[in-house]
């Protein structure tokens, strides 16, 4: 009997198939290059990448009187070397807001503007390293500039009401609602529990299966970005709560496929990312309106309380898994701006 592929293994399945077909929209030489990165990069980067790339081709065709009788499967090596840098600062300017062939509109800010000029980049980097092509023109044009993004996070008395309202929050429901809420909360609570209490990705914990909780150690064994295998260990509200949940899960025969998947859906599936995000945005939008709350921001709720607690950004690098701690340094470097002004009023210069 065939075992079912875990998660991760099917997402990358199903990402491998989409990069085929999208692939074969696109100029033959393009797929030198889309080879070359697999051995670097994930599949959902590759897709990421082919989808920013055709999307330069397209704007040529529609742009650019030279290729407006083109399909992109037309293009060709020496057509790239025809590019100006005046060209990809059109492109840019392009990318602001533009429509797809179904009339579709798009905008883009500087970091997807980033983003889009950083996959351009790559892709002409790779034929001018191997000599396919004399020019890149891609480097002649600046990169646009990246504003540091405020960490937007939960207060301590915002994850306290949270994980209330979660798990009292039907109390005073009725009806068809009341017998959805009780359906849910114990499983529900695990997941904002492990959420706020871990700091895994939306992604990792959607991937968790049954036999990646280790109770002997506290700890989960979840796979990072990359396909790396990592263990993260929890504390005694974060193993309560999944206690109390596997209890009830033990009791679900989970849909076929679907048999080893630790959060499931009413429809007795794994739960998606989609899934996830809504059950999250439906609770915290009951607790702030002022903040935007994703599975994102509750992982930033605890890096942010992890950091205040220990000073300590490497741990805080290696517990959230980021390759580089420059990267967490980056993040949280308003904390320390907090600290300086703690500093400011430690020191009293003359006594009461």
């Amino acid at each position: 009997m065939a075992r079912n592929l875990s998660y991760h293994e099917q997402q990358a399945a199903n990402n491998t198939m989409k990069l085929r077909e999208v692939l074969k929209t696109m100029p033959d030489f393009s797929y030198a290059y889309f080879r070359a990165m697999e051995t670097t990069t994930t599949t959902k980067t590759r897709i990421s990448y082919v989808y920013d790339i055709r999307l330069f081709f397209k704007f040529l065709i529609a742009c650019n009187p030279v290729y407006k009788n083109y399909e992109t499967r037309d293009f060709v090596l020496s057509d790239l070397e025809k590019v100006k840098p005046v060209d990809i600062e059109e492109y840019l300017e392009y990318l602001k807001i533009y429509k797809d062939n179904n009339g579709n509109i798009y905008k883009n800010d500087n970091r997807g503007l980033h983003r889009k000029l950083s996959a351009l980049r790559s892709f002409y980097a790779y034929f001018y390293k191997k000599e396919m092509i004399s020019s890149n023109p891609t480097l002649l044009v600046d990169m646009p500039k990246l504003r540091e993004k405020e960490i937007i996070r939960l207060d301590y008395d915002e994850v306290a009401r949270l994980l209330d309202l979660v798990e009292h929050g039907g109390d005073n429901l009725t009806g068809m609602k009341k017998v959805y809420y009780e359906k849910n909360k114990v499983r529900n609570l695990a997941i904002f529990t492990l959420l706020l209490g871990t700091g895994i990705r939306v992604s990792e914990c959607v991937g968790l299966d049954m036999h990646d909780i280790d109770f002997n150690n506290n700890r989960l064994k979840v796979i990072r970005k990359g396909d790396k295998e990592d263990y993260v260990y929890f504390g005694t509200e974060v193993e309560e709560a999944i206690r109390s949940y596997i209890d009830v899960r033990n009791q679900i025969n989970a849909a076929p496929g679907h048999e080893d998947a630790l959060f499931l859906s009413i429809q007795k599936k794994r739960m998606s990312v989609q899934a996830i995000e809504n059950l999250v945005g439906e609770y915290a939008s009951q607790i702030t309106t002022f903040k935007h709350i994703t599975p994102h921001k509750l992982r930033s709720t605890y890096g942010t309380n992890l950091y205040r607690e220990t000073g300590d950004i490497y741990l805080v690098a290696e517990v959230l898994g980021h390759n580089d701690v420059n990267t967490t340094r980056k993040h949280y470097a308003a904390l320390d701006e907090d600290r300086k002004r703690m500093a400011a009023k430690a020191v009293s210069l003359r006594k009461e």
